[in-house]
């Protein structure tokens, strides 16, 4: 099952309370107080790992309890600290405060740790307020207790690529010929019901795209799906617009493809900057050019691809045409994406170099 957001509280461990103690021992008169420190409450520590892509781990465990200090004792014997409270939670996960959506930290990469709530201090034994005017304190302190926070969890997947599309746009076939991701492929709308992350190869790299359901238009106001899974493509750095160019698409290619925009838009407004591709799909479909002429226009069966062609050249917007079931075009398909994908990571890899270079260059007088 795939859980993408969960409401959680974690209390942390309170610390312990310190002792009163006297020190009673055989030829040691007035030995004075030993009261020990009580022991520090556990933390709750969340890091961010791949060994899971989902947060199914907190939809039955909604509240996490660290374990407690253990109270001093005599002879001046600090009590245990509380045990530690370490969670992994994939990468891409987003902690808010509840219920107000503050937000309290991103786990943007692999390895990052959070410590998102922190034990209670252990409470001072009586030997700690022992002095000169004062040599038999009978009291100790209270340990201090643990905090305690309701937060929201909302994973936000990873990934290079975004597939984007209408309902059976051939989005789960296609991430299932280009990487070893298996989702539920069928010819009725909205088969997928959860993002799907799958690793592409190509000779010696790698990289990784996203499957989500499908959109429809209206889905800013709930229809269909809804964009609740739109949140994992916001990391993405590259969104692959995936276009029925057959006879039996329920719109246009060019007019899916605004409607895909403006509900985009509609979500995020951000995520219309993004890098695009323009992926015309369902090719083996089309009926065959029947002119012998060699010298004949192709595409003279298909206005709608040709319109669209024509769009992306005038808007110099990426464009390939493939068929994902007859496994035409998606070498090319995926040679397109590695060129995207080396381009921006050079470009990341290069943006610190040229803050660094802009600030050490001399202003000229």
């Amino acid at each position: 099952m795939f859980v993408d957001s969960a409401i959680v509280n974690f209390i942390a461990g309170n610390g312990g309370n310190g002792c009163v103690s006297f020190r009673r021992e055989k030829y040691v008169p007035r030995g004075g107080p030993d009261g020990g420190n009580g022991g520090v409450g556990g933390s709750i520590i969340l890091v961010s790992g791949n060994t899971t892509n989902s947060l199914i781990d907190f939809k039955y465990k909604k509240t996490i309890k660290a374990q407690k200090g253990a109270n001093g004792s005599g002879a001046n014997k600090t009590g245990k600290d509380g045990e530690d409270i370490i969670i992994t939670v994939p990468a891409g996960t987003v902690v808010k405060s509840y219920p107000d959506e503050k937000m309290l930290f991103d786990f943007s990469a692999n390895g990052l740790s959070f410590t998102i709530v922190k034990g209670g201090r252990g409470g001072k034994g009586n030997s700690h307020f022992k002095s000169s005017t004062y040599q038999a304190p009978k009291f100790a302190q209270t340990g201090e207790a643990g905090e305690t926070l309701a937060v929201i969890l909302e994973l936000k997947l990873i990934a290079f690529a975004g597939l984007v599309g209408f309902p059976n746009a051939g989005k789960s076939t296609l991430i299932s010929k280009i990487s070893g991701a298996k989702p539920k492929i069928a010819d009725y709308p909205f088969t997928t019901l959860s993002p799907h992350l799958g690793v592409v190869y190509n000779d010696d790299d790698s990289l990784v795209a996203a499957d989500i359901p499908g959109i429809i238009e209206g889905a800013h106001l709930g229809e269909g799906m809804g964009l609740q899974f739109l949140k994992h493509i916001e990391r993405t750095k590259v969104l692959l617009y995936l276009l029925d160019v057959s006879p039996y698409a329920a719109m246009p290619p060019l007019e899916a493809f605004a409607v895909l925009q403006e509900e985009l838009k509609s979500y995020q407004a951000n995520l219309l900057k993004k890098e695009r591709l323009v992926v015309a799909t369902k090719i083996d479909l089309l009926p065959a050019n029947p002119d012998p002429d060699p010298d004949s226009d192709p595409d003279q069966e298909s206005p709608a691809l040709r319109e669209l062609k024509e769009h992306c050249l005038g808007e110099n917007i990426p464009f390939i045409e493939i068929s994902a079931v007859k496994e035409i075009n998606l070498k090319q398909l995926k040679n397109k994406l590695f060129e995207l994908y080396r381009a921006t990571t050079t470009l990341d890899i290069a943006k610190p170099d040229a803050a660094k270079t802009n600030k050490e260059e001399p202003t000229n007088q």
